[in-house]
């Protein structure tokens, strides 16, 4: 590299790496927030929260640093590694400098608002006490799709925050597939399942619950001296760097299965956060791919390692020195049976892998219409409740298991949740290639050990930071893009076996 190119490159990483350092200071506070936070600081944390998040925001939109770029992008002595970050830091450049700094700052105060609203609300069971603060967030997300542009319908502007080149267009294809094949294959499996055992509704004190989380997450690979876990309303991972990764998880002590799946999903985001590259800390190939390939980790490890059979067959017997009454008799059998039992219900973060997505679908349309003006704020609680009787034929009993059970629309993450079923899909068709490529996957995983998978998916995923999009990444691994017949017949060959 010429000495010019050298010497704006490294402005650019300082830029970028100082941005990088406030937001997630930034970070750190919103961890806080969630998980330790006393009530009577929420309103100077949206102030602390405002202003780092503009002063990052400031930091990377000024002309100075957009002249840097746009030299950089015309420099022909760069290594791919540099130029993909220039071309990344130029795109997302020019998404950034279309929202002033005012804006930037009124989104985070209401965020952090939002937030303590919804918390308060779920407390009460009382939509009505959120609504007002949602119906200004929304009001904020059109205001975004309207200064950042978008074609054919405003909700792909929020999309492409989460999924670059995802589309309205292109997920009412992914979930009219949902609606069309997954019923069928739902009914044959409630019809042959056996009734269910209840093994997982009995006292399991929240202490042992927790040790053995511990043992699983060590066991996955998540690196304790570059992470914690800690307890929180609705489960999260944040990444501060590859070095400082935290889970959070949730507890109920009559329903074992509540902690476990959620310590599973969130280790396998903060196994991706700790695998991205340290050297590129703060620059596009330090960050991930998209959001749906960062939920094909959690999904992978939460379902096509966490409910399998390897697993079990190594876990049960660990498992059984915790609770050794409530699991006297279990079989690895009656196990996966359970962890995999198909049933609609109405919460998303408990639902089965098939039913999911129809959770996840009933968000995708409802935000579609939100966002498009179809609906009001006021009236998602019916459209919600409407909607879970058509397509899973279940009422919410109250708010809170209904309309208010999730905490994204307080974050404002409009189209945040189509990357669920993205990453479902994403997960099965890595999966499948990882056992393809590394036989010796399942018969470790029999014994406890998972160095192999992890290492493949830091080798194929975790490495490359955003060099990729998803499509790209997705063909790079397996040699096509995202497959929703991989996730069927994922579905097929897993609950044929379970229920021979």
């Amino acid at each position: 590299m010429g000495q010019k190119s050298q010497e704006l490159y490294s402005q650019f990483v300082g830029i970028m790496q100082k941005a990088a350092d406030l937001n997630n200071a930034s970070a750190v506070l919103g961890w806080d927030q969630e998980v330790y936070m006393p009530p009577k600081s929420a309103n100077f944390r949206a102030q602390q929260l405002a202003t780092l998040t503009s002063l990052a925001h400031e930091m990377v939109t000024t002309p100075e640093f957009g002249k840097i770029l746009h030299e950089l992008s015309a420099a022909n002595d760069l290594s791919e590694d540099q130029k993909a970050n220039i071309a990344l830091s130029l795109y997302d450049y020019d998404k950034n400098i279309k929202l002033p700094t005012s804006f930037v700052e009124q989104l985070s105060r209401q965020t952090s608002v939002c937030f303590n609203t919804w918390i308060e609300a779920r407390q009460k069971n009382d939509f009505s006490v959120f609504a007002p603060e949602l119906e200004k967030m929304v009001a904020l997300k059109l205001q975004q799709t309207e200064l950042t542009g978008y074609n054919n319908h405003p909700y792909n502007a929020l999309l492409d925050e989460y999924e670059r080149g995802i589309t309205v267009a292109k997920l009412d294809v992914v979930f009219n597939t949902v609606k069309e094949k997954l019923p069928a294959i739902i009914a044959d499996i409630i019809k042959r399942q056996p009734a269910a055992s209840g093994i997982f509704h009995q006292h399991y004190p929240a202490n042992a619950q927790w040790d053995f989380s511990m043992d699983v997450l060590k066991a996955m690979g998540y690196d304790l001296e570059a992470g914690r876990q800690d307890y929180a309303e609705h489960p999260f991972t944040t990444s501060f760097s590859p070095e400082d990764v935290r889970v959070t998880t949730r507890v109920k002590e009559n329903d074992y299965a509540y902690m476990l799946w959620s310590t599973i999903h969130e280790g396998g985001h903060a196994l991706y956060e700790q695998g991205l590259p340290t050297a590129q800390y703060g620059l596009p190939l330090g960050s991930a791919a998209s959001l749906g390939i960062h939920e094909s980790q959690s999904r992978l490890w939460e379902n096509c390692v966490g409910r399998g059979e390897d697993f079990w067959s190594h876990f049960l017997p660990k498992l059984k020195n915790y609770f050794p009454e409530q699991l006297k008799n279990a079989t690895v059998k009656e196990l996966l049976q359970t962890t995999n039992r198909v049933e609609p219900s109405l919460i998303r973060t408990e639902a089965d892998e098939v039913t999911y997505h129809f959770h996840v679908m009933i968000r995708y349309e409802v935000e579609k219409m939100l966002i498009g003006k179809q609906v009001a704020v006021k009236d998602l609680p019916e459209l919600w409740n409407s909607m879970y009787m058509k397509y899973l034929g279940v009422q919410a009993k109250d708010f809170k298991t209904g309309v208010l059970q999730d905490v994204h629309w307080s974050h404002g993450s409009f189209g945040y949740f189509p990357t669920y079923s993205l990453g479902s899909f994403y997960a099965a068709q890595f999966y499948k290639h990882a056992v393809k490529t590394h036989p010796a996957i399942i018969e470790e995983m029999r014994t406890g050990q998972f160095g192999t998978l992890l290492h493949y998916l830091r080798t194929e995923v975790h490495q490359f930071g955003r060099k990729y999009n998803s499509e790209e990444l997705c063909t790079k691994i397996t040699g096509k893009p995202l497959d929703i017949n991989e996730f069927i017949d994922y579905i097929h060959h897993k609950y044929n076996k379970i229920l021979s």
